[in-house]
């Protein structure tokens, strides 16, 4: 059983009004709305655990230094990780795409060498690579589309070369919505000697990922995509390749040993987590992780993927509906442009109508110029929106539509 009614009721928010009119949220693609208990869990720990973790040797700090190394416990056993070392906390998909770029670029790579992207990725899996580019003459290689919204692996195949030292691949698209073929794509990378970081960010909430049946060298996702709080992440890596990664950042908690003439760094992972950690949000992500858990994300991925069909299939019965990203796997995003009319004018007038949509290019540039446009509306769902949701939303659009 999936009781859908049951679930709303832990997200207290899904509740209120917008402009006189029951809240319709499909924007969870930016960030998804919280269980009730992901917001005690920080309440909680903040009224009666809060203390630095791993420096002290008083009961509050050992209390939450458990619970915090708990957390990356839950973490490690939610993606299938061999080891807790694995587990790097940071503040989001982003922040772990630039680390990986920093310290990759660094000790891995030289001018000349490649990393090879695709089409589709969101501006955090191109900007820091376009970073590295400008500081050490690296080249991006990326991978193209068909119209779709697939990626042509046959021309991903040809992109690698002696010079390729990374792929670094989004796992669902954003815009489009492509479960993109990873693990087969990762065997590819693998069989010409490159390792591969996925961007997670926006299959976790979504799917069950399980990073050693990927056989991923890296994976990169986001806590508040995946009913957390915001501001805190992960980076999975292999422990071997963390061991020969220098660290990103300096300061505390990084370190081992320090004089003036030399630091030794501390062990993994905490040799990646400079400074005091957010111990209240790694609570709160453990939770809300048991949260979905509890669930069942294969549940979650079935109740999700029906609910895609059906507003699929409901959009495209609006006259002068263009949807973009139609692949034959695809999770829950719909992008979509309505006759002539701009989408950010579609977007400002159903949320009047109470529908949280987002538009504009959804920090996925290049994709746009691929798709011959500047901007999209784009619905997505989470584990508890409904197929009425699905009707208010194509209602809301037939109705804005006879507007202009």
């Amino acid at each position: 059983m999936y009781d859908i009614q049951k679930i709303r009721e832990d997200f207290p928010i899904l509740g209120r009004e917008v402009y006189g009119k029951p809240l319709i949220y499909l924007d969870n693609g930016a960030t998804t709305q919280k269980p009730r208990c992901v917001v005690e869990a920080i309440t909680d720990e903040y009224y009666s655990v809060n203390a630095n973790v791993h420096r002290g040797v008083h009961f509050l700090s050992q209390q939450a230094t458990e619970l915090h190394e708990a957390s990356r416990e839950t973490v490690r056993k939610f993606i299938n990780a061999r080891s807790s070392n694995e587990i790097v906390f940071t503040r989001g998909t982003t922040e772990s795409i630039n680390l990986l770029a920093s310290s990759f670029a660094e000790s891995q790579m030289k001018e000349g060498n490649e990393v090879i992207v695709s089409t589709m990725e969101h501006h955090s899996n191109i900007v820091p690579w376009q970073l590295q580019a400008e500081k050490r003459g690296i080249v991006l290689k990326v991978i193209p589309m068909n119209d779709k919204g697939e990626l042509l692996i046959d021309a991903y195949e040809k992109l690698f070369s002696e010079r390729t030292k990374l792929v670094s691949l989004v796992h669902v698209s954003n815009v489009l919505g492509t479960v993109n073929p990873v693990k087969e794509m990762i065997a590819t990378a693998h069989s010409h000697g490159v390792p591969v970081l996925i961007d997670g960010a926006q299959s976790v909430p979504h799917m069950k990922v399980d990073v050693q049946d990927l056989d991923a060298d890296f994976f990169a996702f986001s806590g508040h995509k995946i009913y957390g709080p915001t501001g805190v992440g992960v980076l999975y890596g292999k422990e071997e390749w963390l061991d020969k990664l220098p660290p990103y950042q300096g300061g505390g908690e990084m370190i081992q040993n320090v004089s003036f003439e030399k630091t030794t760094f501390n062990e993994l992972p905490f040799k990646f987590e400079a400074g005091t950690p957010d111990y209240i949000g790694t609570t709160a992500l453990a939770k809300a992780l048991d949260y979905v858990s509890a669930i069942g994300m294969d549940k979650i991925a079935a109740y999700e993927n029906e609910l895609t069909a059906y507003a699929m299939k409901r959009l495209k019965s609006i006259e002068g509906m263009r949807i973009f990203g139609e692949a034959e796997h695809k999770s829950g995003v719909i992008s979509f442009l309505v006759g002539n009319i701009h989408h950010l004018d579609m977007g400002t007038l159903l949320d009047r109508l109470g529908i949280a949509v987002r538009t504009g290019h959804h920090c996925a540039q290049p994709l746009m110029i691929r798709l011959g446009i500047e901007g999209t509306v784009r619905a997505s769902f989470g584990l508890y929106n409904t197929k009425e949701e699905v009707e208010a939303l194509a209602a809301g659009i037939e109705r804005v539509s006879k507007m202009f």
